[in-house]
């Protein structure tokens, strides 16, 4: 089990290498910072001195050389616009995307997960074949328009839920929440639910097919004809198989619901930290998007992980295979 986690571990610290090389070399090529930084009336004088300042007369190997070292001090260097620390900008940010996701991935597995399963139990049924129809909306429908028709209908129409912001909020242990209050939370429910729309239609169908194939195993026949109740079969049996394809897939798409809740957070003026990546790619804040492009990079990575090594516990044909067993 320890060879396992440190292998992974490895592949885990080359990958998040690679991929900061190519988000510095992405970012680099991709417009010229240094017409943010400059006014009008500067000198050329003053402009090559800022050029220099900010080290963009280097070679580019030796910029991303000096990103690197600093970055692993925790350093990702200061934003032209904000004249802040980029990290700073980022983490104040965090709190709010996590929670967006955090609650999108709870509505995925408390709606997905029931109404899969039971899809999958009665597949003949009426109700079944509406579920499985709705989930197809789900993944055909733009994100940015079933946004904006939730704001059309909650909103507008129905007065019921507020369009934007992020409402009151609780601070505990130095973090503001919006959940822990009525006003966060309503504001929360719109935009949670608009990311996890696509998430549920996952779920739903992960969870149908994992039942359809389960349902019909031996086991679950013997199980059966032991006189267990039906109940008991699908909470304890059933659901005990099919969780491991949906922890799978839900760990690797948590990472999907914060690298792309850009979105839903522009739609719905959500402050996290997508709707700062969009204000710095206006303004070509390059710290700021080469930031928030490497902690998306590194939570990727650290959730890759994290599911491997809870696959592994699960299922450990996966250790064993990893090993070449």
């Amino acid at each position: 089990m320890s060879a396992f986690i440190l292998r992974r571990m490895f592949q885990s610290i080359v990958a998040v290498l690679v991929m900061s090389l190519l988000v510095f070399l992405g970012v680099s090529v991709v417009g010229d910072p240094v017409y943010m930084l400059i006014s009008p009336d500067m000198t050329q004088a003053d402009i090559e001195r800022t050029i220099r300042e900010f080290g963009f007369d280097r070679p580019i190997y030796e910029q991303y050389l000096l990103f690197v070292t600093n970055a692993l001090q925790g350093d990702l260097g200061n934003s032209f616009i904000f004249a802040e620390p980029a990290i700073k900008l980022i983490i104040q940010r965090i709190p709010a995307t996590l929670e967006l996701a955090l609650t999108a991935l709870l509505m995925a597995i408390i709606i997905g997960i029931p109404l899969g399963v039971y899809a999958g139990l009665k597949p003949r049924s009426l109700v079944s074949k509406s579920i499985m129809g709705a989930s197809i909306l789900g993944f055909s429908l733009p994100t940015f328009w079933v946004g904006i028709m939730l704001i059309l209908v909650f909103a507008v129409v129905l007065g019921v839920l507020p369009s934007t912001g992020r409402g009151d909020t609780v601070e505990v242990f130095g973090i503001e929440w919006s959940f822990l209050t009525l006003d966060g939370l309503s504001h929360l429910i719109l935009p949670a639910f608009n990311l996890a729309l696509l998430k549920i239609s996952l779920v739903i169908r992960l969870a149908r097919a994992g039942t359809l194939e389960v349902y019909h195993q031996d086991y679950i026949k013997f199980a059966r004809a032991k006189g267990l109740t039906s109940r008991r079969i699908v909470f304890v049996h059933v659901m005990k198989n099919i969780l491991i394809p949906v922890v799978t897939v839900l760990g690797l798409e948590f990472g999907n619901l914060v690298a792309f809740s850009v979105v839903t957070e522009t739609i719905f003026a959500w402050p996290g930290m997508g709707k700062l990546l969009i204000e710095s790619i206006q303004t070509l804040d390059r710290p700021v998007i080469v930031g928030y492009l490497l902690i998306i990079t590194v939570m990727f990575v650290m959730i890759n992980l994290i599911v491997d090594i809870v696959y592994s516990i699960l299922d450990p044909r996966v250790r064993l295979a990893d090993q070449g067993r």
